[in-house]
């Protein structure tokens, strides 16, 4: 039996691009996806005082995966190492994705990038973007008359 690699269709790909460039618009946030093998799916949460992006990275170790900042881009980016292939073993199917990714997403207000805190724990990534004090959502007085 030989082993076939699984790769989900091009219109798969299509549709995730379509899909990510729909709520990215949706909710402000462009993205930009690369998809070499795989990307990592994430979720995008945005607070009055913070943005929280959460990416699911299971397999990698911390140094693996790289997070910077530039131009109001947040990049995530890293590789899946491929286990070495024992030609002793029977493989029915191999599904696990392997290679290099990077998902980047446009910021849309001012951040505080000296606070940026990133936190990988049980394959989640979690990044916690402060925002700038100009860029919180400001209360404003109603005066009686």
């Amino acid at each position: 039996m030989n082993i076939v690699k699984w790769h989900p269709g091009k219109d798969v790909v299509n549709l995730r691009t379509e899909l990510d460039k729909v709520f990215g618009d949706l909710f402000g946030l462009s993205t930009d996806t690369t998809f070499d093998s795989w990307a990592p799916a994430v979720d995008i949460e945005e607070t009055g005082n913070e943005f929280i992006v959460k990416a699911e990275i299971p397999g990698l170790k911390q140094e693996d995966i790289k997070v910077t900042l530039k131009n109001d881009t947040l990049t995530i980016s890293g590789e899946k190492q491929q286990e070495k292939e024992d030609k002793h073993k029977n493989y029915h199917r191999i599904e696990r994705s392997y290679g290099s990714f990077n998902r980047s997403f446009y910021l849309p207000s001012k951040v505080v990038e000296e606070k940026i805190k990133a936190t990988y724990k049980n394959g989640v990534l979690e990044v916690v973007i402060p925002k700038s004090e100009e860029a919180k959502p400001k209360e404003i007085a109603i005066d009686v008359k």
